[in-house]
């Protein structure tokens, strides 16, 4: 599939950030502005772990001569931090070439003025020559978003490290502070903040778009520390606290899902984008505090099931983009705009976290049945593209092969069904774009890549 994709993507669209499989050409979104090369270096390190070398070789080649930071493009600090830095970091643990940290540190320099607010919370985005920033026009009255600004903090504690600069920890630890400041309304994290006043936006939570990473990078960031990073985990465990007691429910059918919070109403819905909290429950079932490991592996085993039924009750077996538990229906897209699917990972991240950990062999099954989905489904002639209804009795093809499909949906199928010590989870985490990053201990300075 991996070979498929990326043969694909090179043929009809070699540096373009991402492929049109139907009509067979590039496609760039505005996130990356005008920079180019999106699937290239998120696809990087699983070219690599999949030991797909004579691509790897190519596509470092392309870095070395046509990754380009210096232009006029405003772009997404979030979603270049987690692809393009998360991307080049992870190549360069794996593979130790140097052209991988040079560009890493260079981009990271250049996502350093997102950071120049009153406050110190970044910029959604920003202009890389120019480096002025702004936010989303539609983010509550000029807020930064929780999962936007949560989500920098494994890259650039690996900056710093790379770098033997302490101004991308200092940034990114001063995005704590700002939080510890702040009261949060039933212990919990509104998705905006505003970066001129350091005040919440409007009391929406979610655990899905806008908070997910969030919370994973507080989790991540103790386990990257190699467990010295003691007020990350703090944070997650009471976080994860306030989401218990606030935001899961069980639905009539039994099914245990994550809800929505709006100024202290629910709304009883959860995205696709919420399915990875199976994987990040039971990665910190370990440490779980007061004794509950057990409830906390139930609780993500639970969270599992739920996901699955999203993709088991619908036509084509992918899930929709959001499911919904009232009015009778559980599990199911109610609504025309929930009902695509993307290509995205987080439910097969999910089944590798659980597989992993309790070898229950129902977690293949249920990736092997995504996989034919796929297969079926999504594979056209000119590579992988999303379905715009998963609920149609054919697909109706949305003609994009998501970069992350490669970065991330590929990268935990192959981790699924591969030996437990491929990429162990005592030496690597992975960034919420599956880039995997190695956990800073003091004694493996510069060996990484030969742990692999």
């Amino acid at each position: 599939m991996m070979q498929f994709a990326w043969d694909n993507y090179k043929h009809y669209a070699w540096g373009s950030n991402e492929l049109r499989p139907v009509s067979k050409q590039g496609h760039s979104s505005n996130l990356f502005g005008s920079l180019k090369g999106a699937t290239i270096v998120d696809a990087l390190d699983t070219l690599y772990i999949m030991e797909m070398y004579d691509e790897f070789e190519a596509a470092t080649e392309w870095v070395e001569k046509n990754l380009d930071f210096n232009m006029n493009a405003e772009i997404s600090v979030f979603e270049v931090n987690i692809r393009f830095v998360g991307g080049l970091l992870s190549a360069y643990y794996l593979s130790g070439k140097e052209v991988f940290r040079r560009k890493a540190i260079e981009l990271g320099e250049k996502l350093l003025p997102a950071f120049k607010t009153p406050t110190g919370i970044p910029w959604a985005l920003l202009n890389l020559k120019s480096g002025i920033g702004r936010n989303w026009p539609w983010a509550s009255g000029g807020s930064s978003i929780l999962a936007e600004y949560g989500t920098l903090h494994l890259e650039f504690m690996h900056l710093s490290r790379l770098s033997g600069k302490p101004v991308f920890a200092e940034k990114v630890m001063n995005i704590r502070k700002v939080l510890n400041r702040l009261d949060k309304p039933q212990g919990l994290y509104p998705n905006y903040l505003n970066p001129n006043s350091g005040q919440w936006g409007q009391h929406h939570v979610s655990v899905g778009g806008l908070g997910d990473s969030f919370y994973e990078y507080l989790l991540k960031a103790w386990l990257m520390s190699d467990k010295r990073d003691e007020e990350g985990k703090k944070l997650y465990y009471d976080a994860l606290k306030a989401i218990e007691t606030n935001l899961i429910r069980k639905s009539s059918g039994g099914l245990t899902y994550i809800a929505e919070w709006k100024g202290g109403l629910l709304e009883h819905k959860m995205g696709h984008l919420t399915c990875f909290a199976g994987g990040m429950i039971a990665l910190g079932a370990d440490g779980a505090p007061d004794d509950k490991t057990g409830h906390q592996m139930e609780l993500a085993a639970e969270i599992a099931r739920t996901c699955h039924e999203s993709y088991a009750r619908t036509n084509l077996k992918l899930g929709p983009e959001a499911f919904r538990f009232d009015g009778g229906v559980e599990a199911i897209a109610t609504r025309q705009n929930e009902k695509y699917f993307i290509l995205r990972p987080e439910v097969i991240e999910t089944y590798m976290y659980m597989w992993r950990f309790t070898h229950d062999p129902k977690y293949r099954q249920w990736g092997w049945e995504a996989v034919q989905a796929l297969e079926q489904h999504c594979r056209v002639e000119g590579g992988y593209s999303g379905v715009r209804d998963v609920y149609a009795s054919s697909p109706n093809h949305d003609d994009v092969q998501q970069s992350f499909y490669l970065a991330e949906t590929l990268k935990y199928l192959y981790l699924l069904f591969s030996d437990d010590d491929h990429l162990s989870f005592e030496h690597w985490v992975f960034n919420t774009e599956a880039h995997p990053l190695p956990v800073i201990n003091h004694t493996a300075v510069n060996s990484y890549h030969v742990l692999f």
